[in-house]
């Protein structure tokens, strides 16, 4: 058995690097050495000084940004641009956590007469975070820039098909001057150090981002030591488009959403439902776009880059066929780019027209560049397919009617709406998270820290 695990080139599907793999055991001394930081050292500094260790790791990321970025790509398989966003979006989560760790305070309390009750919020000791492979930079950024921020120490296990962004951010969190054992990185396989982590008890608080598949063992095992959890377990979001919407404004986000890192994304727009009179306009519109989309090499940074393994491939190519044999219509669909080498792991992007809520394609996680458009009749029945799915991430509105706007926000069921927007640019100060089978908690702004601490109460009784 090895104990290293080859790094593959998503864009031509050779070997270029290889990570260790980590064991439980290899979980086990991270989690000591964790532990020993926040009875330490770390444990002992302020929160002006953790802040100021926190705004270095974030310029030294921007100094690192190119080397970074291409990094992230290749390893990944994301556009070079996009990768590049990746960047500036974990800096600048390090920079807001960093400016925030001072700034979460406790309350005082009205009680009886002679008391004087107050709250403290005080980290939970070791988190540990199993980091997916879509996003290994922005979720560091938010999971474990809110966890540090609260004076937590980190156990990161990152996913085993893209690891080395992480590995690299773990250097430079050393030169920042992060103690030893405050940000412990182990790779490996999910079912071996990831498995390891959620299980162990020397664990405090378990951030999981992933399937939902893997989120109920995670839960499982952080139940067997009485640990709480946060989960953020993917969606289908709905973009709903009526027909007084403005469709200039609306279109580059309906198209950018569903297929932003080649639609592997937990938020994407993978459903759009369009008011019936406005129909045929949208999807024409949207199918236009569609037909310009390329996909190629990382590197290149094409509209697309490949999907992350070939079983990816595999599952998106299957659930693309089982939407064709269902009879719905292909109104366009990208291309492969020539240069594109054959051992890499494409799908061109699909958009199906007039596709049933109900089916696979509309109720289930593509995770891959395929987008569906649904046609409604009314508020009433934007509602019912837009809330029809187990998940509830993400959703958004497109409407000039204010009332509308509101009322929509309020009964879509998920844990961010945007009105006439989607996506907020990157949010780093937006609470995220999902209800329903998306998951619960949030990361992101200032609860992101609430989850990575305790309230502590303290009554004195003084007379």
């Amino acid at each position: 058995m090895s104990d290293t695990i080859p790094c593959i080139d998503p864009s031509t599907g050779e070997a270029f690097d290889s990570i260790p793999r980590g064991t439980a055991a290899d979980i086990g001394a991270a989690v000591d050495a964790a532990r020993a930081a926040f009875d330490g050292e770390w444990g002992k500094r302020t929160a002006a000084e953790r802040g100021r260790l926190m705004h270095r790791l974030s310029t030294l990321i921007l100094e690192h940004a190119d080397a970074l970025a291409v990094l992230e790509s290749r390893d990944v398989g994301k556009p070079l641009a996009q990768a590049r966003a990746d960047v500036t979006a974990c800096a600048r989560y390090f920079e807001f956590y960093g400016g925030a760790a001072d700034k979460v305070h406790g309350d005082t309390i009205p009680y009886l007469d002679g008391y004087t009750v107050m709250t403290l919020r005080e980290p939970h000791g070791v988190t540990g975070h199993i980091i997916p492979w879509n996003y290994p930079m922005q979720i560091i950024g938010r999971s474990v820039g809110a966890a540090l921020a609260m004076g937590n120490a980190c156990v990161i296990k990152p996913g085993e098909d893209a690891s080395l962004t992480t590995m690299y951010l773990g250097r430079l969190a050393a030169e920042a001057g992060f103690p030893d054992g405050t940000f412990a990185i182990v790779t490996g396989y999910g079912e071996e150090a990831g498995a390891a982590l959620a299980a162990h008890p020397g664990i405090n608080h378990i951030s999981f981002t992933g399937s939902q598949e893997v989120g109920v063992l995670v839960q499982q095992a952080a139940a067997r030591n009485i640990v709480p959890v946060t989960l953020e377990l993917g969606g289908k979001s709905p973009q709903v488009v009526f027909a007084d919407a403005d469709l200039d404004d609306a279109l580059p986000f309906l198209v950018r959403a569903a297929i932003q890192n080649a639609g592997q994304t937990c938020s994407a727009g993978s459903r759009v439902l369009i008011e019936r009179p406005i129909y045929e306009t949208v999807a024409a519109r949207i199918a236009e776009r569609f037909a310009t989309l390329t996909a190629g090499p990382a590197l290149e940074d094409h509209d697309l880059g490949p999907l992350i393994n070939a079983a990816q491939r595999e599952r998106v190519a299957g659930m693309v066929d089982v939407a064709r044999s269902n009879g719905f219509h292909v109104l366009a669909a990208g291309r492969i780019v020539p240069s594109a080498p054959t051992g890499g792991f494409y799908v061109p992007p699909v958009l199906f027209g007039g596709v049933d809520p109900d089916a696979p394609l509309a109720q289930q996680e593509v995770f891959g560049p395929a987008l569906a458009l649904i046609p409604f009749d009314g508020e009433e029945e934007a509602v019912r397919i837009a809330n029809g799915t187990p998940f509830g991430l993400v959703a958004g509105v497109w409407t000039r009617d204010g009332g509308r706007a509101l009322r929509m926000a309020r009964r879509l069921q998920a844990g961010q709406v945007f009105i006439n927007n989607y996506g907020a640019g990157g949010g780093v100060e937006l609470p995220f998270g999902g209800v329903k089978k998306s998951g619960f908690n949030r990361e992101k702004g200032f609860e992101a820290l609430y989850g990575f601490s305790t309230v502590k109460t303290i009554a004195i009784r003084h007379g």
